[in-house]
């Protein structure tokens, strides 16, 4: 009994100490403490999540990451480069070898023409002598320097009409040196220069067509037809000994000289179709006054020896001089299309 009283009081007081916390506010300060619980447990479990989800995302990363460098390293049999798969630290690795600074200049070497396939498109065409300097006279009356100058006026007629641009040192009768029509011929920017002779030799049953490029010669023939060519040149000693010396080993000497080749075989194949008596007098070097101061291949022709009978009567009629102009075009056009690309030009 005395323990029922007992039990009944602490619930009696129990109900009175509720009843004063609800009349004096006490219940909202539960709530207060309610919330301070919460908000403590959420700190916690932040705390512990936080790392976790750390954790996780870098092992995410790291999985896809070694997936994608094995699908892009992967060879072409399904196989991984071993360096992918176990990388070296940087710490590992074999320092660089010091740069050689002599690798980084690049030695000039010389050029072969060959590689540098170019048109031609100017032709600078010289009709020898003219004015007061008439060249060889036929015994029939036939002069140098109007055969020349017609043969060259026949010349450009045809290579114009194959689109080339065509440079005449000379349109009419008048003197110029041999440095004048050069320097002309460097001015105009000609790719090829054509000096175009007609021949003396004093056996007048020597005939047929020659044609030069500038060389050095131990020919007395080719050095007395040098000095007479080269009369009236506007070189000094001084001047002809310099350029000579730069030219002798040059490439335009090469290029000259199958420039000279080219002309010639044209010269003799054409006229050898209407003049069976015609003799193929080659390709020879000399040292003309008129080509050494050309910055341009550069050949001299002597198409006919006007010493000999038969063509001094064969060069004062105009078909012959056509097919003259003709084989000369065709020697231009042989050479052009050895230059490496085709004669765009030809009509």
């Amino acid at each position: 009994m005395a323990r029922q009283d007992r039990i009944k009081r602490r619930m009696i007081r129990q109900v009175v100490r509720d009843n004063l916390e609800t009349l004096e506010g006490a219940r909202p300060r539960r709530r207060g403490r309610r919330l301070r619980t919460v908000l403590t447990v959420a700190r916690v479990l932040f705390l512990v999540a936080l790392p976790a989800a750390l954790f996780t995302s870098s092992y995410v990363l790291s999985t896809v990451a070694a997936e994608w460098r094995d699908d892009v390293w992967q060879d072409g049999s399904g196989n991984v480069s071993p360096s992918v798969r176990a990388p070296v630290a940087f710490s590992e690795m074999e320092p660089l070898p010091p740069m050689d600074s002599n690798q980084s200049r690049v030695t000039p070497q010389p050029i072969d023409p060959s590689v540098l396939p170019l048109g031609l498109h100017t032709v600078v065409l010289d009709p020898g002598h003219g004015g007061e300097n008439e060249g060889t006279v036929s015994p029939t009356g036939l002069v140098e320097k109007e055969v020349t100058l017609d043969i060259a006026e026949r010349v450009r007629g045809l290579l114009e009409s194959h689109s080339y641009k065509v440079v005449m040192t000379r349109h009419r009768d008048v003197d110029l040196s041999l440095k004048q029509r050069a320097e002309l011929a460097n001015d105009a920017r000609g790719d090829i220069f054509v000096s175009i002779h007609v021949n003396w030799i004093e056996n007048r049953e020597v005939r047929g067509v020659e044609t030069f490029f500038l060389g050095a010669t131990e020919d007395p023939y080719l050095e007395a037809l040098a000095a007479r060519e080269n009369q009236n040149s506007g070189y000094s000693l001084a001047d002809f000994r310099d350029i000579l010396e730069q030219v002798y080993a040059g490439v335009r000497q090469e290029e000259s000289r199958q420039l000279a080749g080219a002309v010639q075989q044209a010269l003799y194949d054409s006229l050898d179709a209407v003049n069976s008596t015609v003799r193929n007098r080659g390709v020879k070097s000399a040292p003309f006054g008129v080509l050494t101061h050309t910055e341009m291949p550069a050949i001299l022709a002597e198409v006919a020896c006007v010493s000999n009978d038969v063509e001094a009567r064969l060069l004062m009629t105009p078909i012959y001089r056509q097919y003259l102009a003709e084989a000369i075009v065709e020697g231009i056009q042989i050479y052009a299309r050895s230059l490496g690309e085709p004669n765009h030009l030809e009509g």
